[in-house]
């Protein structure tokens, strides 16, 4: 079955950087759209970045455009969220996720393309 393990959580100053990684198993890791959601106490979960399953595009919502950077490692199984000038309203639960379908043409920035959830990674950024 389809298996995502986040790592690269952690308690960090405003400001700082974080890494996160998403290890994939379970199919075809290259034909999949990729993406990292956050959800915060009390908030619904929303989609943070979303990338191709190519690698040839990717997404950011407007609160992380410019500080986040999605990438993946085909070879590796493997997508990642490098997160640069964090600030405190980015603490969140963030969870990697893959598509339902294998080359979705729905549309990969589109939350209900995903159906498979890692068990998430706390972020904190204090300030």
């Amino acid at each position: 079955q389809v298996r995502l393990v986040e790592s690269g959580g952690g308690l960090v100053q405003a400001g700082g950087s974080l890494r996160l990684s998403c290890a994939a198993s379970g199919r075809t890791f290259n034909k999949y759209h990729m993406a990292w959601f956050c959800q915060a106490p009390g908030k619904e979960r929303e989609l943070v970045a979303a990338i191709y399953w190519s690698g040839s595009s990717t997404y950011y919502s407007d609160s992380v455009k410019g500080r986040f950077t999605i990438s993946r490692d085909n070879a590796k199984n493997t997508v990642y969220l490098q997160m640069t000038s964090l600030k405190p309203e980015d603490t969140a639960v963030y969870y990697c996720a893959t598509a339902i379908s294998a080359y979705n043409t729905v549309g990969y920035a589109v939350k209900s393309s995903y159906g498979y959830w890692g068990q998430g990674t706390q972020v904190t950024v204090s300030s």
